[in-house]
């Protein structure tokens, strides 16, 4: 799957392909990746992004001979779902998700469901953590798993104050089975470049929680009284500017190890 770790706008697979949303932060990284699934004349579109008129217009244009089916929704974050309703105005498309408070139509989604659409079969992963509402969409395929926030393209997730380390713990060992059990070949993440070793990233990505989890127990050991004090202490290799969102992680961490 040649191409894999280039990840700008116009990336994918066999049947997904990214449009990058114009919303480059240190905390979305590039941009919203905005996938499009399907081949013929229908596709679903996952995450429209933000409500950003010029990206969304974009996307239109770009599906202008084809029919968009659905709207999917990885969770319901801004960045993710801010322009959903707008986008299915455009398109005159439903718009699924795990949280109804985001659907537009009769049809939610949960763990298990499956569709399929312009050919393309798609399951429907539960996976909380990064947000109570997280869901990952498989394409068997691609062998390709698209995480929204659950997995990125580059760094860590972040727990946000709407998500749970324990379920997030628990995603991550659900998605790590998946990937050997179903040989995955990419994950499609929400933001940041395209990943060629499924199993390799969701490793890394069990082996930082679980070493974050022991420094954090070691940062109290050494006097941190507090979220702040722990990130100073813990999180000094991180650029300040991203210590608000390390704090975030910080607490649901805390509340962790107070369940335990």
């Amino acid at each position: 799957m040649s191409g894999l770790s280039l990840p700008i706008d116009g990336s994918g697979t066999a049947n997904a392909a990214n449009v990058l949303a114009p919303n480059a932060s240190p905390m979305t990284l590039d941009g919203t990746n905005t996938w499009i699934v399907g081949r013929g004349e229908t596709v679903a579109v996952v995450d429209p992004g933000p409500d950003d008129e010029t990206h969304l217009s974009t996307v239109a244009t770009r599906l202008a001979d084809r029919t968009v089916e659905v709207v999917l929704l990885t969770h319901g974050h801004e960045d993710h779902s801010g322009g959903a309703r707008r986008f299915a105005e455009m398109v005159d498309a439903p718009v699924r998700a795990l949280d109804r408070t985001h659907v537009l139509g009769e049809e939610g989604l949960a763990d298990g469901d499956g569709l399929t659409v312009g050919g393309v079969e798609i399951r429907v992963i539960g996976t909380p953590g990064h947000s109570f509402d997280s869901l990952c969409f498989w394409l068997p395929e691609d062998g390709a798993l698209l995480t929204g926030d659950t997995i990125l393209g580059r760094g860590t997730t972040v727990i946000a104050p709407d998500g749970d380390l324990a379920d997030y713990l628990r995603s991550l060992d659900k998605l790590r089975t998946m990937a050997e059990l179903a040989e995955a070949e990419s994950l499609l993440p929400g933001h940041g470049p395209i990943l060629p070793d499924p199993i390799g990233k969701l490793d890394e990505y069990i082996t930082h929680r679980r070493q974050r989890l022991d420094q954090i127990r070691q940062a109290i050991r050494d006097g941190a009284k507090d979220a702040r004090e722990i990130v100073e202490m813990v999180y000094a290799e991180v650029p300040r500017e991203l210590w608000p969102a390390a704090e975030m992680s910080v607490a649901a961490q805390l509340n962790y190890l107070k369940s335990l």
